[in-house]
């Protein structure tokens, strides 16, 4: 998983999650899906090349790297990109290249950050689609050959995604489905959709993305400047020139790590990754289209999204009694979107700072109780009338 990933909002995904019976969760090499192949007739394979950034992950890299090499329907090219790990990943890595002439492995002399090694694995690239995929991380069988396959069909899409498995650290899993049920297998969104529809979350689970080699290059790498927000910023971007693919089947496995749990309170790294988050929307409207840069309803609606998603973040902050941060976040939502000032969140967060954390969960703790009554009454109603609660 990415260090983006590990601290950001909701990352990797900010879709629906379904937990899953942990005993069905594929494995790398689990064929029991159907394989996506290219049709008969003389149509040439659509080379895929998966960049593999590694840093201390030395005991998932083989699965990583044997999944990405089990792809059916597509021509894989790997290139293992070491970041001056402290664990056996230089021998883990040169093993794998040395067993299969499509596996590439390249050691940094010092650690160079994750935002330096993914660029380079862009430099590196030089097939018909490309895919980075954390060293954490694995991809499930016919993946890439699905997206070969929806790419090669809608040529205007630049990027395809789709759902992936979230592999807990207890061991169970679930599933994030970003676009939830009412989607068909294969769907194409305009780029102005798949912003819409991403507002300010990151909508993509990151090792789901295959992207158009040729437009990765043409928008170029991730901004060192956002390395809590660069895969948020670079799917926007991507749509901000393409069209946008989703393929309804499970792509890949995510690991989510005991340390890093996104829904884990972070206290002040709530602010700064809602500063990148707004610092990847000023990148958007700057360096876009000329039609999207003077999209204002699209700007004002961006801004909102960010605002509330940092009025949530507030109510946390509060509710962990850290008031300071909770003020600045709240004044950060309302410099992002002013008309916020009158909303309903807006309101109960003051309300619940003029209170008081104390007494805020005081009245909550009455207000339970006195629903709890209730539901017991009614119960209870029900039981001497012969009727159903809820009938």
């Amino acid at each position: 998983m990415s260090a983006e990933a590990e601290t950001s909002l909701n990352a990797p995904a900010s879709g629906k999650q379904t937990p899953l019976n942990s005993k069905t969760m594929p494995q790398a090499g689990d064929l029991s899906n159907q394989a996506w192949r290219c049709a008969s007739g003389g149509i040439s394979l659509q080379r895929v090349d998966v960049v593999i950034p590694c840093y201390n992950y030395a005991h998932f890299l083989q699965e990583s790297v044997e999944s990405a090499l089990s792809q059916a329907g597509v021509d894989v090219r790997v290139l293992i990109l070491d970041d001056c790990s402290p664990d056996n990943t230089p021998e883990v890595g040169k093993a794998l290249a040395s067993r299969d002439d499509r596996v590439t492995y390249r050691r940094h002399t010092t650690n160079m950050g994750h935002i330096a090694t993914y660029n380079e694995g862009i430099d590196w690239a030089g097939g018909d689609l490309f895919l980075l995929l954390s060293a954490d991380d694995y991809l499930l069988p016919g993946s890439l050959g699905r997206a070969a396959e929806l790419m090669r069909t809608y040529p205007n899409v630049g990027m395809a995604f789709g759902n992936a498995l979230i592999a807990e650290p207890d061991g169970n899993a679930s599933r994030a489905d970003p676009l939830g049920d009412n989607v068909r297998p294969m769907q194409v969104l305009s780029g102005p959709q798949f912003i819409r529809l991403s507002g300010a979350s990151n909508l993509v689970p990151t090792p789901t993305a295959v992207v158009r080699t040729a437009l990765q290059k043409q928008v170029g790498g991730y901004r060192k400047e956002l390395p809590h927000a660069g895969d948020m910023e670079m799917w926007l971007r991507l749509a901000s020139h393409a069209d946008v693919g989703f393929i309804k089947e499970d792509q890949a496995v995510y690991r989510r790590h005991a340390s890093n749990m996104s829904l884990q309170y972070y206290g002040e790294n709530i602010l700064s990754d809602l500063l990148q988050r707004k610092k990847a929307f000023d990148a958007l409207f700057s360096q876009t289209t000329d039609s999207l840069k003077k999209d204002q309803t699209l700007r004002r609606f961006l801004a909102r999204e960010l605002g509330n998603k940092a009025l949530q973040q507030a109510g946390i902050a509060f509710n962990n009694f850290d008031l300071a941060t909770a003020a600045a976040i709240q004044r950060f939502a309302l410099e992002v979107s002013p008309e916020l000032r009158n909303s309903l969140p807006c309101f109960k967060l003051a309300c619940k700072q003029m209170i008081g954390p104390k007494y805020w969960y005081a009245l909550k703790s009455i207000a339970r109780r006195a629903a709890g009554c209730m539901r017991r009454n009614r119960v209870s109603s029900s039981a001497s009338t012969g009727t159903t609660v809820g009938s």
